[in-house]
Formats: C-alpha cells, structure tokens, sequence
C-alpha cells in the first residue's frame, strides 16, 4: 500500500503543493504528497481544494488511515496519475495553528503548576476546549493558569519543531501530557518545543513564536464527572 508524504510535519506554513493522484475512493482522493492536516489528536483537518488544468475541486473533509491521506473531495473528476496543486484553506489553517499552539501552553502550565495532565480536547478555530484531569474546580488557580500563559506569548517565546529517538525524548519530563497516552511506537518521535516552556509529543501543526498567539481568553468551566474539569478558551489578535 502507497503513502503519503505529510508535508505538514516539516512545514505548518506550506500553503501550496504540487502532487500526483495515487488511489482513488470514491469521493476521496489519496496524493503521493500532501500539505493537508488530516483530523487527529483533537484537533480538526484542513479543508481547500485540489486543482488540475484551471478546474478547482473543493476538499471538504482529510482523514488518515494506514498511512494513506484521503482528500474528501465530493464531484471531482481525478484519476491516478493525474498531477494537480493543492491549496490549503489559510485562514482556517493559520487559526488551527494559533489555537493548537497556545493549548500547548496552557497545558504546559497547567502540568506545572497544577499537576494535571490532559484527558481530552478540542483545538477548533473560534473557540477550543481542554480537559483536565483536576480532583477540584480551583478558579483562582486555572484564572492564574491563563495569566501565566498570557506572560509567556508577551516574552514571545520561539517554537521549534524538529526529531529525537524515542528513547531519549521518553526520558524527557512532561514528553507526554496526555493522561492514559503514548506517542507512536516509532524510532524517532516529532517534537514541538516552545523555549524554555514546553516539550511535547506532537505531530499537528504550530506557529513559529508565541506572539502569534495573541491573546488567550479563558470563556468558561466545566465539571465533566469524577477529577475531570473542562476549560474553554477563545484567542484575541
């Protein structure tokens, strides 16, 4: 079975990408390349649209699965071999990024100074949300939580994304802040590092510096049962 090259993963800021078309399903087209962030790990997929020859077709949904890349793309009239470019929805994406990189931040605090890890998420482009593993609903201590984050994108702290074995990046504290989760059993793990703050596990997309955050404005909180406390956030430019 042929895979997909994810260009993503070395470049969040790739906007345009040239392909060839390898399996088609349906009305699911599968690259030998793509700049397309499929849904996973909370957070949701790229949308856009894959053109050939002046024709543009509209790429509503990106799954994964075994490898593959599937570009949902209802109506389209491609074939294997065909070569086509693909254009990612910016604005959509550049919000993801915004919002998946500041969940870091917040996640990073909250396991610092709270002791809590991660039990759920949902990295959207209004509005996200996080679960935590909290035994308590500590207003004061998750409002301290937003303040802190909100000092770090001031000090526009630089975000590194590169490789280490998965040996030596287990050894890492904190490596993982997902409770009950494990990266991929694979030799070399992905890292996304915000200096001097963080380091994850991660293979979704970021921005460079925290500045590009903006502002991160807690909205509301939640008890969701038993030590499980919701946190929903918005981003302000």
């Amino acid at each position: 079975m042929l895979m997909t090259e994810a260009l993503y993963m070395t470049d969040s800021y790739l906007k345009e990408f040239d392909a060839k078309v390898i399996e088609v399903e349906g009305d699911s087209v599968i690259l030998d390349r793509t700049a397309f962030y499929p849904q996973g790990g909370g957070v949701l997929c790229d949308t856009g649209a894959l053109e050939k020859d002046g024709k543009s077709t509209e790429v509503v949904e990106v799954t994964k699965s075994a490898g593959r890349i599937l570009h949902k793309a209802p109506n389209h009239a491609l074939s294997v071999g065909d070569s086509v470019c693909g254009k990612i929805d910016w604005e959509r994406r550049y919000a993801l990024m915004r919002n998946h990189t500041s969940a870091h931040l917040l996640s990073s605090i909250f396991y610092t100074r709270l002791g809590v890890l991660v039990t759920g998420n949902q990295i959207g482009t209004e509005q996200s949300r996080i679960d935590y593993s909290m035994e308590t609903m500590d207003m004061d201590a998750i409002n301290k939580a937003f303040e802190n984050a909100n000092e770090e994108i001031k000090k526009d702290k630089a975000v590194k994304i590169y490789s280490l074995a998965r040996e030596e990046a287990m050894k890492i504290p904190g490596v993982v802040k997902l409770a009950n989760a494990l990266p991929p059993s694979v030799d070399m793990l992905r890292i996304v590092e915000i200096d001097g703050v963080d380091i994850q596990a991660d293979g979704g997309c970021h921005v460079r510096s925290l500045k590009e955050i903006g502002e991160i404005c807690f909205l509301k909180a939640e008890n969701k049962g038993k030590n499980n406390r919701r946190i929903y956030y918005t981003l302000r430019n």
